[in-house]
């Protein structure tokens, strides 16, 4: 599939991650659908981009016609087989079986023809695609790692992660599509971690480290790394990732 064919993009997972890479898709001028199985979830979704827009409004980088534009080009649905698109980006839960069970259904809904793109931080990319649920060879080599950051309606970097199975083509299109959502796309291997958070868990793990020793408190440790230069203090960083988030990457670097 070449970047021209893609018209609809639909994003499992409304909560944070996944209401902002909806926004995202929206600004970039495509029809989205958002889903979750909470309607709940999908109100505070909703509630989230239209707060994310209105700030973008206060600063002048947008104005409320074009607000408009990009709200009703979001729809929100429930339902797994509303869930017909050129491609999908799950933002779900950090459990490779139920990953697997969405893009499987996901696969079917649109008779494998869909590229399956997963924001996980921390499964390998080969272990979601090798889903014995997903019986069309073809669908395996359409799942391929779109790693965003928080929060993904302001951090431009993406990794595109391809697993062993994922067709280079679909790469280079969700590559091209980043671009086109207006980040900065870098190809990656799957690998545990892959770029950034292998890097990242030194920021994590030696701060946490000092904590444990007793050496400096968690405040004077942020202190410390942001009057360096750092824009936010590692403890600062855990608690706006996650500790569940960081603890699921730190897994994975030791367990694979």
């Amino acid at each position: 599939m070449n970047l021209e064919k893609i018209k609809t993009i639909a994003v499992a997972g409304a909560g944070t991650m996944g209401a902002g890479i909806a926004q995202v898709a929206a600004q970039a001028g495509y029809s989205v659908l958002l889903y979750d199985i909470s309607e709940a979830a999908l109100q505070k979704g909703k509630q989230t981009i239209e707060k994310n827009l209105s700030i973008a409004i206060e600063k002048g980088k947008m104005t409320g016609e074009e607000k408009k534009k990009i709200l009703a080009s979001v729809s929100f649905v429930t339902s797994v087989d509303d869930l017909k698109c050129d491609v999908l980006i799950e933002a779900v839960l950090e459990k490779l079986e139920v990953k697997q069970e969405l893009f499987a259904r996901v696969s079917e809904v649109n008779n494998h023809s869909c590229i399956l793109a997963t924001n996980t931080s921390s499964i390998p990319i080969s272990l979601i695609a090798n889903n014995s649920k997903i019986k069309d060879q073809r669908s395996k080599m359409l799942v391929v790692g779109m790693h965003f950051f928080n929060p993904p309606h302001l951090m431009k970097l993406v990794e595109v992660v391809s697993g062993k199975e994922t067709a280079p083509e679909i790469a280079q299109t969700i590559f091209e599509l980043t671009k086109k959502f207006g980040k900065h796309p870098v190809m990656a291997k799957d690998r545990p971690g892959f770029i950034v958070n292998r890097i990242g868990k030194l920021y994590h793990t030696e701060p946490i480290k000092i904590l444990e020793e007793g050496i400096a408190d968690a405040e004077t440790i942020d202190a410390l790394m942001e009057a360096t230069g750092f824009k936010m203090g590692p403890f600062k960083l855990i608690d706006l990732i996650g500790v569940d988030a960081n603890l699921n990457v730190t897994k994975s670097l030791y367990e694979l």
